[in-house]
């Protein structure tokens, strides 16, 4: 088959929330109105476009890293097989792709004349050299805090480490190069693809770089980044531009436009990546003048903004905002303690003080514009008295329970977490629950959470690609310490298993449904909201597109004529 598009930028979901439902607010992309702005060549060539960042990224190597703000810039320097464009999947450094009916054979036609930042050509090889790195990482490569999107979408490694919690069979067969062609083959049909192939965990790099680094070890899971992987220079994609510094005391990373590009150059030819967790302080930066644009507006600034002449463009909402209760944790295993925490919390309050507007209340653990989002599901509305009555069910009237929140970072889907963490600390404590608050660094925060160290905890995310594993499958594909799902849980697996291996659209739909049912009567955390985040710019800067999946291009910039 050619290649096809995959859209989820639809505006017919509907929510069961009463404050901003899902039919309030579009989720299509927004759409360019200044297209005619005329470019300031000298201070395009001569200006580094500054960009404060919420945090600072975790790892160079793609391969390696989960969050939003590494992927921030290796996208702008490696590229994937395929790419997106709103939520649609579009060519990348392939032009098209063919794949078999069962959906477990593709093979990719690769862009002629694109080389590597070191000189090397890409080509079928060079692509098979990535995927096989992958599969045979070892030790605790193998953990999912480096390697996380390798094992969510292949299942396991060539050879699984057993210390490293990997047990499940890979679905990676091989990769086979012919000329400007790779052909991955996989075991089952996953709804994943072609999709995944856009994840930028999966961007290729050049064989020379690969051979570079292939002595390179991590002994355990909590073991740091790898030396190379925090140093610029080993690492060589195709993208637009190459990593020039990492200044980690500065906690500012500067690219380098890449004039050998294969595609449009880019619009400046220097970007830095600037740190600056505090959102009063991004803005403030951006006033002065020290920054030119800067994510995660916070809600209240985004008027003002506007008003004093900044450009504040908002993306659509592909985010979602939850509680997680860690089973792990007595006594968040007995179900009405889960029921009575869920109807503790006013989701709405959150929605209407905190977030901002177009903001929903969530009841799933997926935005309602991806396909098999469910109107059946059970919902936890509003209603102190009857957590309080579930609790005393349960006999723990006098319920006392730790409660972590991120500190020094904002993230798309949870502008303010220290407000939110209040709001929902306040309900809790309204129905008689005794909160212990631990606020964690941000760096810390992941590591902990995943281990299921902390009863409660407020996390989200940002979908990758438009279908429904990469939010369902993130959470629910297995057993987990970070939810404190077990054996028990097997209906929970199932049926995301049974929805993700189905070929046929209709009945893939109706089993997400079912898996959107299941997951919200086993109750393992309480879905709270998606927003649209927001990200400014100069009045003199011809901004990127905005990106549903904060996933912005910054080869589009430059800066304009006054």
């Amino acid at each position: 088959m050619a290649l096809g598009l995959f859209t989820a930028c639809s505006d017919d979901g509907e929510s069961g929330g009463d404050a901003n439902t899902a039919e309030d607010f579009d989720f299509t992309c927004p759409e360019r109105t200044d297209t005619d702005a005329v470019k300031d060549e000298a201070a395009s060539e001569s200006t580094p476009f500054v960009f404060g960042t919420p945090g600072e990224p975790s790892s160079l190597d793609p391969a390696l890293a989960s969050d939003g703000e590494t992927f921030r810039v290796t996208r702008q320097v490696y590229e994937t097989l395929l790419d997106t464009e709103c939520t649609d999947t579009v060519p990348g450094l392939a032009e098209s792709f063919d794949q078999n009916d069962e959906g477990t054979v593709w093979t990719f036609h690769l862009r002629e004349g694109v080389k590597f930042h070191d000189g090397t050509d890409l080509d079928g090889a060079a692509v098979c050299a990535n995927f096989d790195r992958w599969a045979n990482f070892k030790g605790g490569f193998q953990s999912e805090n480096f390697t996380y999107y390798y094992s969510a979408v292949f299942g396991g490694f060539a050879e699984n480490d057993a210390e490293m919690g990997m047990e499940s069979e890979s679905i990676y067969q091989g990769c086979e190069a012919d000329g400007l062609d790779a052909t991955i083959t996989i075991s089952k049909y996953s709804s994943s693809f072609p999709h995944a192939f856009t994840l930028n965990s999966f961007a290729i790099m050049s064989p020379t770089s690969i051979d570079a680094v292939a002595d390179a070890t991590i002994e355990a899971a909590d073991s740091p980044q790898p030396d190379y992987a925090m140093t610029p220079g080993s690492l060589a994609g195709t993208g637009p531009f190459t990593i020039e510094s990492w200044d980690h005391a500065e906690q500012a990373v500067t690219l380098t436009r890449n004039d050998d590009y294969w595609g449009e150059k880019a619009g400046v030819k220097t970007i830095i990546f600037r740190t600056i967790s505090d959102e009063t302080a991004r803005r403030q930066a951006l006033e002065t003048g020290d920054v030119q644009g800067y994510d995660l507006a916070a809600p209240a600034d985004v008027q003002p903004l506007v008003d004093a002449g900044f450009q504040v463009p908002t993306r659509g909402v592909f985010n979602l905002l939850y509680l997680a209760y860690a089973q792990g944790n007595a006594p968040l295993e007995d179900h009405k303690v889960r029921e009575a925490l869920s109807y503790a919390v006013d989701r709405e309050r959150i929605v209407n003080s905190v977030l901002p507007p177009g903001a929903t209340v969530a009841t799933q653990f997926m935005p309602p514009s991806l396909e098999g989002w469910s109107e059946d599901v059970v919902e936890y509305g509003y209603d102190a008295e009857k957590a309080k009555e579930l609790l005393a069910e349960a006999g723990q009237e006098d319920l006392s329970i730790e409660f972590c929140y991120p500190t020094d970072v904002s993230r798309p889907y949870m502008p303010s977490p220290k407000d939110i963490f209040d709001m929902i600390s306040s309900d809790l404590e309204a129905a008689g629950i005794t909160v212990t608050a631990t606020p964690i660094t941000w760096t810390e925060y992941i590591p902990t959470t995943r281990s299921g160290e902390c009863p409660l905890y407020l996390l989200g995310w940002t979908g990758d690609y438009a279908d429904p594993y990469n939010f369902l499958g993130t959470w629910f594909a297995d057993a987990s310490t970070e939810f404190g799902l077990t054996a028990d849980d097997q209906a929970i697996f199932d049926a995301v298993a049974a929805a993700t291996s189905e070929p046929d659209e209709a009945t893939r739909t109706e089993l997400w449904m079912t898996a959107n049912e299941t997951i919200m009567e086993e109750l393992p955390g309480l879905p709270l909201s998606s927003s649209p985040p927001s990200i400014a710019f100069a009045a003199n800067v011809y901004p990127p597109n905005a990106s549903p999946l904060t996933q912005e291009n910054f080869a589009q910039v430059f800066f304009t004529q006054q």
